[in-house]
């Protein structure tokens, strides 16, 4: 019998650290390109393994890898996560004591670190260049990459110094890595990293787990509770707001209801963050409401939905955000509320915001990119895909897949709601909002209507053939097509645009999209949902031991293992620590550590197959 090959340095450390049989998609290439030594730019999505792609090296690699991470808040959980299975990793930052970091820099020196992560900031403190300068270093990982582009959606000025990594450090491998990348943005992080000899590994932007789903906004936080009682009942999930002050009124709003929810946003003090952060990474269940300024570098795998309930800015801040969600691979679920305020809320921002025109002309093309996303009647996969670069079929498991609207011509609506703000604007010299408007379409005689005496003109009444809610619809799909426009008097007014001319002519016609009728109850999509009951009660058994030993530790849950390994334990009932040293994510240093109790929960009498 042929002995079997000893494993390759890379694959062993991959199954031994990690517990992982074998490499996904890119990662094999990437992994012995920067063990090799040499440069590299990945694009990756959320939850797609980027970590690995320089973790393993480090490992292989004589000497320390150096992580440039701009999350100080998340360096304990990451250092944590790889203590966890055996790694030797440690951070410096401001939070640490002298004595502390003191600790730090000795064991970089002696050579007893794998990991170091570094904010790009403190590249910047007197000492920090002439430790490195002393220490052996394997490589430098560049994370969040796209922070370095100037007009992008996370821009950190401290990124623009890091080219002087190749400067100073010639010899050594750099590999920079993001989950968002346009084909510019990724020409932005290659110049200004100096990465032009860098070889580039983009992989699918696809995450075929997570179920995209936009829809009209109609009172939008009864239908937030909808969605996480009927789809996701005690699970974690992130909550995207605008402001503050709708952040705050939301999470209230989901406590009132019974759901565990916490706010998160710039205006709550610096200790109040970091307890809601922890609470969230570290308890199971948690909703997270929060600004944009929440979820970078957030590494809690069992998310199960991410919900908007304003228009994001852009489709890339909209993929970062929504790539939070299921980053284990298992069901969930990205949700967005839209509506016809929203456009108008954002086209007023980008005109009354700062920066000199290009900036404000980069920012509408991202906004219109954005509504294409919300009022395409195609999949909404294959736009987000073709966003990025990427050709893609219908999925199947999207809102347009699932109930595929129908477009209608909606050229004679629009000629009715243009022919108003014509008669209102050139005749009388006035401006109004989309409420108005559509006041005067459907005919109805309030005061406002009768002190302006817009009962006499020509277009009052002859909307009658839509509804209130279906002209708002016609409003916003106008907007997104730029057939109106935000006017930059402050107020929400509605004015023409140049191409208004043409519809007005009739050398336009103008697709519309109709709603589709949701269904009444969408399937529950957690974690353990379409599993058989004999192991579903058994993953519920393993999530609970596992929530008593991390609450012990300190630790988050998905520390100790992840939602997908304890599936993959409740399916298989492993009989023996050989057997379950077979599950993906069990590593040699949590076999150890856990697998005595978890064989005991597995077999527990309640929970054998059959009883």
């Amino acid at each position: 019998m042929t002995p079997t090959a000893p494993a390759a340095p890379a694959l062993d450390v991959l199954r031994r650290v990690f517990g992982y049989d074998g490499f996904r998609g890119d990662q094999e290439r990437i992994v012995e390109h920067v063990v090799a030594g040499g440069d590299a730019l990945v694009l990756m999505p959320t939850g797609g393994g980027k970590s690995l792609c320089y973790q393993i090296p480090a490992l292989v690699r004589p000497g320390t890898g150096v992580v440039i991470s701009p999350l100080i808040a998340l360096m304990q959980d990451q250092v944590d996560a790889l203590s966890g299975v055996g790694v030797r990793a440690a951070f410096l930052n401001s939070t640490q004591t002298p004595a502390e970091r003191s600790e730090v820099e000795r064991a970089l020196l002696a050579g007893e670190l794998d990991l170091l992560y570094l904010a790009p900031e403190r590249l910047n403190v007197s000492g920090t260049l002439a430790l490195l300068d002393r220490a052996q270093i394997a490589l430098f990982a560049i994370d969040e990459a796209h922070c370095v582009s100037q007009w992008g959606h996370d821009f950190r000025p401290d990124y623009l110094q890091l080219s002087m990594l190749h400067e100073r450090w010639s010899g050594v491998p750099r590999i920079a890595l993001t989950a968002t990348a346009t084909v510019a943005t990724r020409g932005e992080i290659v110049q200004r990293l100096d990465l032009g000899g860098a070889r580039q590994f983009v992989a699918s932007f696809d995450r075929p787990n997570i179920q995209y789903r936009i829809e009209p906004k109609n009172q939008a936080l009864g239908q937030l509770v909808s969605l996480i009682r009927a789809e996701h009942p005690g699970e974690a999930g992130i909550v995207y707001c605008l402001s503050r002050a709708s952040v705050e009124k939301t999470a209230d709003a989901l406590v009132a209801q019974g759901i565990e929810a916490l706010p998160y946003h710039a205006g709550l003090s610096a200790d109040v963050r970091r307890r809601n952060q922890a609470r969230f990474l570290r308890e199971d269940g948690v909703v997270m409401v929060a600004t944009i300024a929440f979820g970078m570098g957030i590494d809690k795998p069992d998310v199960r939905f991410v919900a908007h309930l304003d228009l994001p800015k852009s489709v890339e801040g909209y993929y970062q955000e929504t790539g939070r969600a299921g980053r284990d691979g298992l069901p969930s679920t990205a949700w967005l509320a839209y509506g016809l305020q929203d456009v108008v809320q954002q086209r007023r921002m980008i005109e009354d915001g700062e920066g000199d025109p290009a900036h404000k002309r980069r920012q509408s093309q991202h906004l219109d990119a954005m509504l294409a996303l919300c009022e395409t009647v195609q999949c909404r996969r294959v736009q987000l895909l073709n966003y990025f670069g990427e050709a893609a079929q219908p999925c199947g498991n999207c809102d347009t897949c699932l109930a595929p609207p129908e477009s209608w011509d909606g050229t004679v609506p629009a000629q009715k709601l243009l022919s108003t703000v014509v008669r209102l604007q050139r005749e009388r010299g006035q401006r109004y909002g989309a409420g108005h408007l559509i006041d005067i379409l459907l005919g109805r005689e309030n005061d406002r209507v009768r002190q302006f005496r817009h009962d006499e003109l020509s277009t009052f009444g002859i909307g009658g053939e839509l509804s209130e809610q279906e002209w708002r619809g016609v409003v916003r799909q106008l907007l997104a097509q730029g057939l109106l426009a935000v006017n930059s008097d402050g107020y929400g007014t509605l004015v023409l645009t140049y191409a208004s001319a043409e519809v007005l002519s009739g050398a336009r016609t103008v697709s519309l999209r109709r709603e589709a009728p949701r269904p009444t109850r969408a399937a529950k999509r957690t974690a353990g949902a379409e599993l058989p009951e004999a192991d579903r009660l058994l993953f519920e058994a393993l999530r609970e031991w596992r929530a008593g030993v991390a609450r012990e530790q300190g630790v988050p849950a998905y520390i100790v293992f992840g939602d997908a390994t304890l599936r993959g334990i409740a399916l298989t009932r492993p009989g023996s620590l050989d057997e379950l040293a077979t599950i993906s994510g069990v590593g040699e240093k949590k076999l150890e550590a856990y697998g005595a109790a978890v064989l005991e929960v597995v077999g527990g009498p309640d929970l054998r197959a059959g009883q």
